[in-house]
């Protein structure tokens, strides 16, 4: 799967990344989305594989394209018939996160990133477009940080793996009101708080990196993401421990769907039965081969935003892959016409 996708994948979020990055400082989140859903699909359609969206633009925005269940691939062609036969091309199922951090580039803010995470058929978790309780940390803390632990053992226990002190560690958390409790207790254990507003995608995968000087995603954010973020993981070999919200109690902010119950009778709909199920990186990204692929909107910890320059835009993405134990930033630049020079710095 790696040889046949790995650089359609990278050119899939390369097309949304600068599609969306021409809307960076706007103030208009919906536009910078709605163009990298465009751009995401329309290089996706080109790509000679059966694909389905098992995880996209999600129940709550009613999407016309990258929808759950959406099927994308050169077998979607108008002339299909005449480009492929479907029996020859490999099935995937596909996780899409176009624009992840749409205020982020609206309001010129760093860290949005086109993201998306594929595998074989069934191979990646279906999450239902509801929240859920993160907990992300380095290789060297997978298996012993738990996310039934209060955030003052896992800091403790994070400590002892990365041996360092508390005082040392940085904690990403999402600034919402439902966090602050959160925020206080790791504090109050000595470790450092890093807030963001949103795209806690690319929070949680650089915990899986030295260098980033970040230790930790703990918090709750958008399911799907979870998923996402636990491709991701999974092939770097971090921690990753995901356990779903559906009490719009729990999250104070944001859409959850109608009540506690009615979520409660959607996830057995879905026959997910115990709702209260915490689940690791391999249970969200089950299958035997995984890739996770993103590409910079505006810059983040990982990698540099979009940049243009006379005829053309430079991009750096970063693909993953369980299956060649592979870590690879790729930095690309883009003719659109004849420029007059390559910007090389």
């Amino acid at each position: 799967m790696e040889n046949t996708l790995g650089l359609e994948i990278i050119e899939v979020v390369e097309q949304a990344a600068i599609a969306s990055s021409k809307w960076m400082g706007k103030g208009e989140k919906d536009i910078a989305d709605q163009v990298a859903v465009e751009a995401m699909r329309e290089r996706m359609n080109k790509i000679y594989m059966r694909g389905r969206i098992v995880i996209g633009e999600g129940e709550r925005d009613n999407a016309p394209m990258l929808y759950i269940g959406e099927e994308v691939g050169i077998c979607t062609q108008p002339n299909a018939e005449a480009l492929c036969n479907p029996d020859e091309l490999v099935e995937i199922d596909i996780a899409v996160d176009p624009c992840e951090g749409t205020n982020l580039v609206a309001y010129g803010q760093p860290g949005s990133m086109a993201v998306l995470a594929i595998s074989e058929k069934g191979g990646l978790f279906a999450a239902p477009d509801f929240y859920m309780k993160k907990l992300a940390a380095p290789p060297a803390a997978k298996g012993k940080v738990d996310i039934n632990k209060s955030a003052t053992e896992n800091l403790k226990i994070l400590a002892e793996c990365l041996e360092r002190s508390i005082e040392e560690l940085v904690i990403i958390v999402m600034k919402r009101e439902r966090h602050n409790d959160l925020i206080k207790e790791i504090r109050e254990a000595g470790a450092r708080v890093q807030l963001i507003s949103d795209g806690d995608v690319g929070a949680a995968i650089s915990c899986g990196f030295a260098g980033t000087n970040i230790h930790g995603l703990m918090g709750i954010g958008a399911a799907p993401e979870g998923v996402i973020s636990a491709a991701a993981m999974r092939a770097l070999g971090g921690h990753f421990q995901g356990q779903l919200i559906y009490d719009p109690a729990i999250v104070k902010t944001g859409l959850i769907g109608e009540s506690r119950e009615a979520n409660l009778d959607r996830l057995k709909s879905m026959n997910i039965n115990d709702a209260d199920k915490v689940y690791d990186a391999h249970e969200l990204a089950s299958g035997k081969t995984v890739l996770f692929a993103a590409c910079g909107i505006t810059s983040g910890n990982l990698m540099q935003g979009v940049r243009f320059f006379s005829g053309g835009a430079r991009t750096q993405s970063l693909v993953i892959s369980n299956q060649s134990k592979t870590a690879r930033f790729v930095d690309t630049i883009h003719m659109f016409g004849e420029p007059k020079t390559l910007q090389l710095n």
